[in-house]
């Protein structure tokens, strides 16, 4: 059964993937065997991450909210191992504004990050997994596509496009033997989240709401996402998995 599970000769490309769950997604998926290109903004961390996985893993640093670039990140991602096979999209923002406080260009900004590029970065990877007949797009979607948060309009909106994405991907692509899915973590411990945990009576309460008692750690993701990226889920597309605790349960 560990077959089902294994990467191995399989291409990975992991957004986001400086610190957080992108950093966690491109180690897990090098332990499982995967060539990792991981893509972001912040070259130090990167390359830092680079030289922790080693031989498996390829660095670009790119701005994928950057659309004129788009294309040229896509064709630099594809030198190091060939054309990826998984693309698992991490990269994202959360302004955390209230309602009132949001601005045009602070909008555009998180829809540009958080929707935007995961389609059209997609979009110029598909045709080489359409080729083989194979691909894997997990995307990351969140608890704010299923419920409203303080301060979290335009982080929610683009989350909830997120989810809506995903199902139409799956529509567009599987035929041609792409999968797309996404993964929606709860309150995970990472540097996007530090701010929830710095207030310890709010984590408190969010590992209550909880079904099994405990706010997350980035390993909760390792299994999820292993499933979504390998062959042990042939015949799940279109689907948003909530790790979560049971969060969204109650």
């Amino acid at each position: 059964m560990s077959d089902l599970f294994d990467l191995t000769g399989r291409v990975a490309c992991v957004t986001g993937a400086s610190s957080g769950l992108g950093k966690r997604a491109a180690q897990c998926l090098a332990g499982a065997g995967a060539n990792v290109v991981v893509v972001a903004r912040r070259e130090a961390p990167l390359r830092a991450l680079g030289d922790e996985i080693g031989n498996a893993a390829a660095v670009v640093v790119a701005d994928i909210a950057d659309r004129s670039a788009i294309e040229s990140t896509a064709e630099a991602i594809a030198v190091p191992f060939g054309a990826p096979d998984i693309l698992v999209q991490a990269a994202g923002v959360n302004a955390r504004e209230a309602a009132d406080d949001v601005t045009a260009d602070g909008w555009d900004r998180t829809l540009a990050i958080n929707l935007s590029a995961p389609f059209f970065l997609a979009q110029s990877l598909v045709a080489a997994m359409k080729a083989r007949r194979w691909g894997r797009i997990v995307n990351f979607a969140s608890l704010q596509s299923f419920r409203a948060f303080p301060g979290g309009i335009a982080y929610g909106a683009s989350k909830g496009a997120v989810a809506q994405m995903t199902r139409a991907m799956a529509e567009a692509w599987s035929p041609h033997g792409i999968n797309a899915n996404a993964l929606a973590p709860g309150f995970i411990h990472t540097e996007l989240t530090a701010a929830v945990f710095a207030d310890e009576a709010r984590a408190a309460r969010n590992a209550a709401q909880t079904c099994v008692g405990r706010n997350g750690e980035p390993a909760d993701l390792d299994g999820p996402l292993l499933f979504l990226a390998s062959e042990a889920s042939d015949y799940v597309t279109g689907q948003i998995l909530a790790v979560d605790g049971g969060f969204t349960a109650k």
